[in-house]
């Protein structure tokens, strides 16, 4: 096993929060779980019992600290990469080209925070897979089905039934006078590009803030919104 790479068929988790996530809700990815001998034994156990005798598991300081860049590492978990539909009776969050690691990992784990559990994503982008998205994340990638599409038109395509809201520096609507639907495509664009003019064709919708600032955060927007979406 070496440090991790995109082309890789399988990933893994770094620290013990994210890989019991990868044990509660994505078991049946999971190849190996790998233990620091200073781990704590409590822990250990914990986990040990999430594996309920399916899951592999050994010892290993040296591969640890091969792959981890963190100190405090005491836990890895392998797993197989995957790929989900998306439920056509459910809201979805579309990112398009995402470029940030963090970002995205933290867009995950708000989305859950929310019961926001379908995601889109519109390559080129990060690699959803890359160890420090699932960090960013927490472990929250293992509750949401992700789906990469290679164009926005692809995606509508697929799921045609839901109401697009793009999110737009210059969009049309107000986010608070906006009719809450539940079957709704929330589309946000680059961290630093945002969406083209192309997306103005769709429901365009602003977040007001204050003049001293040129945007928000492409993270603090998407909190803001599901939020909104959520008090429908």
């Amino acid at each position: 096993m070496k440090r991790y790479e995109k082309d890789m068929d399988y990933s893994y988790t770094l620290g013990i929060f994210p890989t019991i996530e990868l044990l509660n809700r994505k078991i049946i990815a999971v190849s190996k779980i790998i233990f620091s001998s200073e781990i704590n034994k409590d822990i250990e156990n914990k986990i040990i019992e999430l594996c309920n005798n399916k899951i592999e598991y050994t010892y290993d300081d040296k591969l640890i600290k091969k792959i981890s860049d963190k100190e405090n590492c005491y836990v890895i978990g392998i797993f197989n990469k995957y790929y989900s539909n998306l439920d056509l009776n459910e809201p979805h969050v579309v990112l398009v080209n995402p470029s940030n690691m963090g970002n995205v990992g933290t867009i995950i784990r708000t989305m859950l925070g929310f019961n926001y559990k379908n995601l889109a994503i519109i390559t080129p982008s990060v690699d959803i897979f890359n160890p420090k998205v699932i960090r960013a994340s927490m472990g929250s990638i293992f509750g949401v089905s992700i789906k990469l599409f290679s164009s926005f038109d692809e995606y509508k395509e697929t799921y045609n039934k839901h109401k697009i809201y793009t999110f737009m520096t210059d969009g049309k609507l107000k986010l608070n006078e906006i009719e809450k639907d539940n079957l709704v495509s929330l589309v946000f664009g680059n961290e630093s590009s945002g969406l083209d003019e192309s997306y103005k064709k769709y429901e365009s919708v602003v977040i007001n803030h204050s003049n001293e600032i040129d945007s928000l955060n492409l993270t603090i927007a998407i909190g803001i919104s599901l939020y909104e979406f959520s008090l429908k």
